[in-house]
């Protein structure tokens, strides 16, 4: 098992990554996720909230690499109101659902906060 870099929590805000077309979003996500699996690459923590939880949901495209990162030591923090607003509570599939409190403890532990 690698050990994660204590020092960087990335942030998932959207169903994907950048401002773009959705399957392009989808596309880069899943290229950036795969590249940090590959290349032992590891945050700390992934924060997830606003549309960005949906990524760690039942039918997400990048739910494998998810479980991949997560089962190597990344913690994956989803927003549990923000599951709870899209109604997905039941549909996750990787992670822990979390507080506001845990995201920002995350971020306060973390040298370096990417917001992707």
């Amino acid at each position: 098992m690698n050990i994660p870099d204590s020092d960087t929590v990335l942030l998932f805000t959207r169903y994907g990554m950048g401002h773009a077309e959705p399957e392009l979003q989808l596309k880069l996500a899943a290229a950036y996720l795969r590249l940090l699996d590959e290349h032992s690459i590891l945050p700390a923590a992934i924060c997830f909230y606003t549309e960005g939880v949906r990524l760690a949901t039942d039918g997400s495209p990048v739910l494998e690499l998810l479980q991949s990162l997560e089962a190597r030591g990344v913690r994956l923090i989803l927003c549990s109101t923000c599951l709870n607003y899209y109604n997905l509570v039941d549909q996750v599939k990787a992670g822990i659902v979390g507080g506001m409190t845990d995201i920002i403890e995350a971020q306060r532990q973390a040298a370096k906060v990417i917001s992707l």
